[in-house]
């Protein structure tokens, strides 16, 4: 008989493999691979994410990587930035690729038409080689070759087409940039989507066929679920959940500490039914929507989320959804002044949980 796991069951789960119910004392690289990366299209925020995981986090040391091209951002799952090393985003590019074609195709196909991709890929590597080019820029140097073709669409070919990395300074810690592309180094390997799957359940599972595909963006992904050795569970519903053999379980029960997350945080991003991390309340009026542009920054409570928070230099506002205890506001109380320590070390502290 196939076990049914419930809401807590699947929440302490994902919390455990999300590095959430106890801070990892892993580097980052291994951290993001944990992980399944981390969704970065914002520059700075995805910081948060990473302290939220690890025991005595350094984001220069972060910068650091980012600035020798040892992790990368990039345009990998749901054709959205991601943060993960670059040996995972050699493997990762060609999986995911459909999909950002796909989307990109969608809005430009009409403008690109009849555009040779040999040619255009070739001479947009030609141009990066130079120097780190933003979309715009580049399109206006293919717009050279084709004339009349919007130079907006010639970028985001080149982006669909070609393996783009956003180059520092934009996304080191404390810095700006403008969004410039050059050419992930190496070469790109082929791997089954097999390996992407299980990826995404080392990460993200227990977890439906429907989940898989809402943090990938690829389809037809029910027949690689099948075939692979995996551990089968229902959920409430009846829905079908898969899951690696040895992946941790964790009973229920296991105390989930406060923990503030970042705007666009994977563990919100990353499943078709969102209920073991948002609970059974309609969140949707909170901007929990889905496919909104600016999503909120979100407090966990005992593992689901209860509050959203904003920061502006020393200032800590938490919005409550739901009446908090006293305990779990001291717990929020004392996680708020490490973020505040850890955003804004110079600024004056101050914390205001507001009514519900």
């Amino acid at each position: 008989m196939t076990a049914t796991l419930g809401l807590r069951e699947l929440n302490r789960a994902t919390l455990a493999r999300q590095l959430l119910l106890e801070r990892a004392g892993l580097d980052v690289r291994a951290a993001l691979q944990q992980v399944g990366g981390l969704q970065a299209q914002t520059t700075q925020s995805w910081y948060v994410g990473l302290w939220s995981r690890l025991a005595t986090y350094v984001p220069d040391a972060t910068s650091r990587l980012l600035a020798a091209g040892q992790i990368v951002r990039m345009a990998l799952m749901r054709s959205t930035i991601h943060l993960v090393t670059a040996d995972d985003a050699r493997w990762l590019r060609p999986l995911v690729e459909p999909v950002i074609v796909r989307s990109t195709m969608s809005a430009f196909g009409r403008v690109i038409g009849d555009i040779d991709r040999e040619e255009l890929t070739a001479l947009s590597r030609t141009a990066l080689a130079g120097h780190p080019m933003t979309c715009t820029e580049l399109g206006r140097h293919l717009a050279s070759r084709w004339p009349g073709r919007d130079p907006a669409a010639l970028g985001q070919a080149a982006r669909a087409w070609l393996p783009l990395v956003q180059s520092p300074p934009r996304g080191l810690w404390n810095r700006s940039g403008k969004a410039a592309h050059h050419v992930l180094p190496g070469e790109l390997a082929h791997a089954p989507v097999d390996d992407l799957v299980l990826r995404y359940l080392g990460a993200f599972g227990p977890a439906t066929v429907l989940d898989c595909r809402q943090w990938s963006g690829l389809t037809r992904l029910s027949e690689v679920f099948d075939r692979l050795p995996l551990r089968r569970f229902r959920d409430e519903a009846g829905r079908r959940l898969y899951d690696l053999p040895d992946a941790p379980r964790p009973d229920p029960e296991t105390p989930a500490p406060v923990r503030f997350l970042y705007d666009f945080d994977n563990l919100l991003l990353s499943h078709d039914d969102r209920r073991r991390v948002l609970g059974d309340a309609d969140y949707a009026t909170q901007g929990f929507g889905g496919g909104s542009m600016e999503q909120p920054r979100s407090v966990l409570v005992d593992g689901f989320v209860a509050a959203t928070w904003r920061q502006h230099q020393g200032h800590l506002t938490v919005h409550p959804f739901r009446r908090l205890t006293s305990p779990e506001k001291t717990d929020i109380e004392a996680e708020g002044a490490a973020l505040l320590a850890f955003l804004a070390p110079e600024a004056a502290p101050r914390i205001d949980i507001l009514p519900v």
